[in-house]
């Protein structure tokens, strides 16, 4: 891949956009589709320049959402702002920004320095210009050197990367990216994903990225949006949004946790044999779960444990442990690699949480 000198930068044609990094606003936004609620009143702000990831599983709405920022779906209810400039009613082509499929959709009988600068020639730019800024381009993706070969000569990867010049070509003030890199193997996106970031950060462009994965929203955004059924469960930073989950969804969706059932009492819970603040707002006393991440909880071997170790997953610095609790309970523990040699398979222990509140979810009633 051909480096971009530090420092440099792509520069965006002046009459192309009226200002770089434009702030977009939800308000509200329904959509049906049949008897099918895809959103459900959607509010949201993205800061101008901001980089913004959503999140969440299959049929929670975030690719209806990004659609209606686009103009590709027009909603039931509800407003799409870009700044103060109210785009709700007007197409794709007259809203300024770029989008990024999840199928690379190039044209095979163009070629690659063609396919970028197709907005350009769209627009009626002179061929000079359309040349110019596709090679300004595809420097930055890394490609300079493959403007006249096809698609089909590509890699999957490198697909992409036109695909993400050719939505950048135009200079939008907001880019969309409806989950670009599903079809990439792990390498490939774990690659394409930091150059996206570089990418976004050079040219200061708002971005909205749609994804399912959760090491590409917490890795390349600056808050990251969690979506159910149509609605906004928690909207924050990475490490927000893990170490602090507003609801039991978010805690469960994003990360590993563990259900470590608990007794809820007065503005305290009891489980593992301790007791711990709670976060948040508790449910009614009685019957709960702990929700805990794998590396807040310590493991010690102890003859005298209740705990079993069943598995044992070395990931260099850190190791996983399943181990097994009384009554059918298997937690996940994330110790250090050093020490933990003879935490083996079978290993009677004590599993403690650490010392900080914990989120807790009510116990569902038992059915008679």
């Amino acid at each position: 891949m051909t480096a971009v000198r530090p420092g440099s930068r792509v520069s965006a044609p002046a009459d192309l956009r009226e200002a770089p990094g434009v702030a977009v606003r939800l308000e509200g936004l329904t959509r049906r589709y049949g008897g099918v609620l895809a959103l459900d009143g959607l509010d949201l702000q993205i800061a101008g320049g901001e980089f913004l990831a959503l999140l969440g599983p299959s049929g929670c709405g975030k690719t209806t959402a990004l659609r209606a920022i686009a103009g590709f779906e027009v909603p039931d209810a509800g407003r799409v702002w870009f700044d103060r400039r109210d785009v709700t009613g007007l197409p794709p082509a007259r809203r300024d920004v770029g989008m990024v499929f999840q199928a690379y959709s190039l044209f095979p009988n163009m070629t690659v320095a063609d396919n970028v600068a197709y907005g350009l020639r769209v627009r009626r730019r002179g061929r000079a210009e359309r040349a110019a800024r596709a090679a300004e381009l595809l420097e930055l993706v890394g490609l300079a050197d493959r403007g006249s070969r096809y698609p089909h000569q590509l890699s999957g990867g490198q697909q992409q990367r036109v695909a993400l010049a050719r939505a950048l070509a135009v200079a939008p003030q907001v880019l969309l990216l409806d989950e670009p890199l599903s079809a990439l193997d792990a390498q490939v996106r774990v690659q394409l994903r930091e150059e996206i970031r570089r990418i976004q950060l050079e040219l200061g462009t708002t971005t909205v990225f749609v994804t399912h994965d959760q090491a590409e929203a917490l890795s390349v955004a600056d808050r990251v949006g969690v979506m159910r059924a149509g609605r906004l469960e928690q909207v924050a930073s990475p490490d927000e949004l893990y170490e602090r989950p507003a609801t039991a969804f978010v805690a469960s969706f994003v990360g590993t946790m563990n259900r470590i059932p608990a007794v809820l009492g007065d503005g305290d819970v009891e489980f593992l044999g301790v007791r711990r603040e709670v976060l948040g707002a508790p449910p009614p006393p009685g019957p709960a779960f702990a929700l805990v991440r794998p590396e807040a909880l310590a493991v010690g071997a102890d003859p005298q444990g209740a705990g079993r170790v069943v598995t044992r997953t070395f990931s260099g610095a850190t190791t996983r442990l399943a181990v097994a609790l009384p009554d059918g309970v298997e937690v996940q523990a994330d110790v250090p690699s050093a020490g933990s040699q003879g935490l083996t398979p079978g290993t009677p222990v004590t599993v403690t949480p650490a010392e900080r509140p914990v989120l807790v979810e009510a116990a569902a009633p038992v059915t008679p």
